[in-house]
């Protein structure tokens, strides 16, 4: 059986800035339109919209590499795990809306110890020590950010990180069944995830959101001098978050696809300091001590557990090779034994 072939130092170098890129463009977009609508849904229905659009677009010229479907057989296999994805997007989008950029990633700081801890319980795994460590490190960075920050912090905000973790780890274990109805492909995942989010989006934002979308798509109807201006920047801001959205669908996938996991979390952790950084200077948030021990420690437990995992699977990995070397080792002495029994 051939090696299978690594990657250039160009290429890796190309997918880690375009992840970068992609996840720092969607934070930073987000936040700006964010601060000027009241319509948080119906922007990330635009989103993904926009998303679903470049997704039939890509598949007309043939440029993905599975074909799209929509079969409803698939759709009712994958509600369960769409619902907790879009309740996930909505939930972010609240949480960005409510805290600064620099401390969205605190405020959702609980998610990768909420995905241990459910991932234990619904799977039946116990984590080991080590990466109990990891987690009770990402928990401590995320109460020194709350209670340490130094600043007014919007309790709601908080709130919606919490929830938002929660749903979050959640997805993240059902993910991982869901892969089988779509025969493991991650691009037609992300397509039914996107357009069974828009059907169940859609009638959520006319319900709620209805007048607020009617004053910011019909500026005289809002009755305010700056009706127009954010009627544009939510226009802009949709444009660029679809095209970023559907990048962010290649962009994770590609980074863990083409990188090792290590490199992937290293990158998600330069990612949320350039983010609390773009907050600074974009937003002019004030990034305390407290925040900024915060982002490290919660950054510096990320990247130890992803550190674990790693040592743990080759450890798995050896494991299994030598207990089939055993195997087949058994299995020729046994042979061998029938050979002299025979003669």
């Amino acid at each position: 059986m051939p090696p299978t072939p690594t990657a250039s130092n160009a290429m890796v170098t190309g997918v880690v800035c375009f992840y970068l890129v992609a996840a720092l463009s969607m934070v930073m977009a987000n936040k700006w339109v964010l601060n000027i609508t009241s319509a948080p849904m119906f922007f990330l229905l635009t989103q993904l919209a926009i998303a679903v659009v470049l997704f039939v677009s890509a598949n007309a010229m043939r440029i993905l590499p599975d074909r799209l479907t929509f079969d409803l057989k698939i759709c009712k296999a994958l509600f369960p795990m769409v619902a907790l994805s879009l309740l996930s997007l909505t939930l972010s989008n609240f949480t960005l809306k409510y805290v600064d950029a620099s401390f969205y990633q605190v405020a959702r700081g609980l998610v990768l110890p909420f995905t241990v801890a459910i991932s234990g319980f619904v799977l039946h795994t116990s984590p080991s020590l080590r990466i109990l460590v990891a987690c009770a490190l990402v928990t401590s960075g995320f109460f020194v950010g709350v209670f340490l920050d130094g600043t007014a912090l919007p309790l709601t905000g908080v709130g919606f990180g919490v929830a938002s973790s929660t749903v979050t780890a959640l997805h993240s274990v059902v993910i991982k069944q869901s892969l089988n109805a779509v025969n493991g492909s991650a691009i037609l995942l992300s397509w039914y995830t996107h357009i069974m989010s828009v059907v169940a989006l859609s009638p959520i934002v006319l319900f709620f959101e209805g007048p607020a979308v009617s004053q910011l798509l019909f500026p005289p109807l809002a009755g305010t001098p700056d009706a127009s201006a954010a009627l544009r920047t939510f226009i802009w801001g949709s444009l660029i978050t679809g095209g970023v959205g559907f990048s962010m669908s290649l962009a994770s996938l590609l980074s863990i696809k083409v990188t090792s996991p290590i490199t992937h979390m290293v990158s998600s952790a330069v990612r949320g300091v350039a983010a609390s950084l773009l907050g600074v200077w974009l937003f002019k948030d004030v990034v305390t001590s407290g925040r900024a021990s915060s982002i490290f420690i919660i950054l510096a437990g990320s990247v130890y557990y992803t550190w674990v995992k790693h040592q743990e699977g080759e450890a798995a990995r050896q494991n299994e090779k030598e207990a089939a070397a055993d195997v087949r080792l058994a299995d020729m002495e046994g042979g061998k034994g029938k050979e002299g029994a025979g003669a």
